[in-house]
């Protein structure tokens, strides 16, 4: 599948594009609003970054014991669930005179919610798209992300303006009920992915089989560390421009449409693996200029550049379904989603605890100059594992070859 036009004649992508597109405007106007409100509160770099991108460290605990449900329950009641779950959640931080740990209770509460979602939207799009049309539908949706990013920060900073931050959160309220609605009448019900009840000991025995293979393992932190960490820099826009956070993150949100525009549909699949690193490294790089404190305008540009990088993940999420069962290709991009989320949750914390002690300018070049490092480090250790899989009597994956007339070794998969 190479065009627009045979995507979208794709029954139900559709309505699961414009489900998550909702999604995604409600959870950039409700973010922008609920760090403008700690902020202003609080006048602390950590609390206002922690308040936006913290919801994503509860990730982790729902990865842990909550992420068999996303193949294991029907996508189309769990997301509709998880919608409504937001919505209310959303409705209550909107409260006036609400206590900082309250709202932190709350943000909590949503980052243990929202670790399913990744997974079941994940799965769903595979089983919607043909395997021949998943880079370029799951260009789409990034593209719809980045759109939402781009029409809610600037949607989200004008209406700060105009409103208060409470009233803001009310609108994000409302549009997580509009993807409740949109959820529930444009999809179909399907069965679940996998057999049997979620529990926990299903999430961690799945997990362990997904961890237990060196080329996943090295995907996954492809697609975690050098994202998590540059997030930590982006976290910070509110408190190196209070005035232009809105356009920032704009234009962070315009640089990850052109590079998913780009890599999706213009790049040859034969050359796609080969831009993972240049991406990664792009991702950061520009963010080692903020050492000079630069204005809004060249700050802006800086952060546009940088957000192309943020295609290397469409490949290396293309990569990770190509190493992984279909049975669990739903807890597969949960992992994936869940890990990345709470990398950037952590890459937050981080970069909010050196601003407090240094200035957000000087925190956010060094969290790009950690990005690159480990990018630098994983493409090392990518190209001895590749080595190591192409070596005479290895067959691809690292497995040694059986004896001639014996039966293969039973090694386990590193």
């Amino acid at each position: 599948m190479r065009s627009y036009r045979s995507l979208f004649r794709t029954p139900e992508y559709t309505p699961f594009l414009l489900s998550f597109a909702t999604s995604g405007a409600a959870q950039t106007i409700g973010g922008l609003a609920l760090g403008t409100m700690v902020f202003r509160a609080t006048g602390s770099p950590l609390l206002s970054a922690v308040s936006m991108f913290g919801p994503q460290l509860a990730q982790l605990l729902g990865a842990a014991f909550l992420l068999s449900a996303a193949d294991r329950l029907p996508p189309r009641a769990l997301l509709t669930a998880l919608a409504l779950a937001f919505a209310a959640s959303t409705a209550v931080l909107a409260l006036p005179g609400l206590p900082i740990l309250v709202v932190f209770t709350v943000v909590l509460l949503q980052g243990l919610v929202a670790s399913l979602g990744g997974g079941a939207r994940g799965g769903l799009l595979n089983e919607i798209l043909s395997k021949d049309g998943y880079v370029l539908g799951r260009s789409v949706y990034n593209m719809s992300w980045g759109l939402m990013q781009m029409a809610g920060s600037a949607t989200g900073g004008a209406l700060l303006v105009l409103l208060s931050p409470g009233a803001c959160l009310i609108i994000a309220a409302a549009l997580h009920l509009l993807t409740a609605l949109v959820t529930r009448l444009g999809l179909t019900a399907r069965p679940p992915r996998s057999a049997g009840r979620p529990s926990v000991s299903a999430t961690w025995r799945a997990n362990a089989l997904l961890w237990s293979s060196r080329p996943r393992r090295l995907t996954y932190l492809g697609l975690w560390v050098p994202n998590g960490l540059v997030v930590g820099s982006a976290s910070l826009y509110i408190s190196y421009a209070p005035g232009a956070a809105g356009t920032l993150y704009a234009c962070a949100a315009l640089g990850m449409f052109l590079g998913d525009l780009v890599v999706g549909r213009l790049v040859p699949p034969a050359l796609r693996p080969r831009l993972t690193v240049p991406l990664r490294l792009l991702l950061a790089a520009p963010y080692l200029f903020f050492v000079l404190r630069p204005g809004v305008a060249p700050a802006a540009l800086a952060v546009t550049v940088a957000s192309i990088g943020y295609a290397a993940s469409l490949i290396l999420q293309e990569r990770l379904i190509s190493l992984t069962p279909d049975d669990l290709t739903g807890q597969a991009l949960g992992l994936h989603g869940t890990g990345m989320a709470a990398c950037q949750g952590i890459g937050a914390v981080l970069a909010g605890t050196v601003a407090q002690l240094t200035s957000p300018a000087t925190a956010m070049t060094l969290m790009a100059a950690g990005s690159v490092a480990v990018t630098l480090t994983l493409a090392a250790l990518g190209g001895r594992t590749e080595r190591r899989s192409t070596a005479p009597g290895t067959r691809p994956g690292g497995r040694p070859e059986p004896a001639p007339g014996g039966e293969e070794p039973a090694v386990a998969d590193q």
